[in-house]
């Protein structure tokens, strides 16, 4: 079996995050490894000038480590997770998440969900799953939230913290 010792997550701010986060944090347990959580703040959807953008970043990760504390506050206490921490970058989405997030960390494993987009907006806009799943240089897992949510939260987070 493989060993992951750097593991990438892909959070997208909805409520799939929290299933890839514990997904996350069970492998990286098992495997002893680092974890970075990262977001994208799609910038082609606005446009900032620049101006408070950093302000931004800081605001949407805090949201995402509010969003995710349980997992985060457990996996900050777990021996067997060395290191985890929450990025937000912002930029043209895809570029930005490969190239300003994933590549710079050098995962062995990259860590996604998938959303479901309908057909019609799939055409026009893809994905962001599809795109790691064909630009990563490493393996990729895209989770499915139904499949993680339907099963106890002990079957992800298989270490007990007091």
């Amino acid at each position: 079996m493989a060993r992951y010792n750097r593991i990438f997550a892909a959070l997208d701010g909805s409520d799939a995050q929290v299933a890839v986060a514990r997904r996350t944090l069970s492998i990286a347990h098992d495997n002893n490894a680092e974890v970075l959580f990262g977001h994208v703040i799609d910038t082609s959807k606005f446009e900032t000038g620049g101006l408070g953008d950093e302000e931004i970043a800081e605001n949407k990760r805090v949201a995402i480590e509010q969003s995710i504390k349980r997992q985060l506050d457990r996996a900050r206490q777990d021996e067997c997770v060395p290191s985890v921490e929450v990025k937000v970058a912002m930029g043209p989405l895809n570029d930005t998440m490969m190239d300003g997030l994933i590549k710079p960390f050098n995962p062995d494993l990259v860590i996604c969900g998938v959303r479901g987009l309908s057909n019609i907006r799939y055409a026009f806009v893809g994905s962001v799953s599809t795109h790691i799943v064909r630009h990563a240089p490493c393996d990729v897992l895209v989770v499915r939230p139904e499949a993680i949510d339907e099963l106890p939260e002990e079957e992800y987070a298989p270490y007990e913290i007091d």
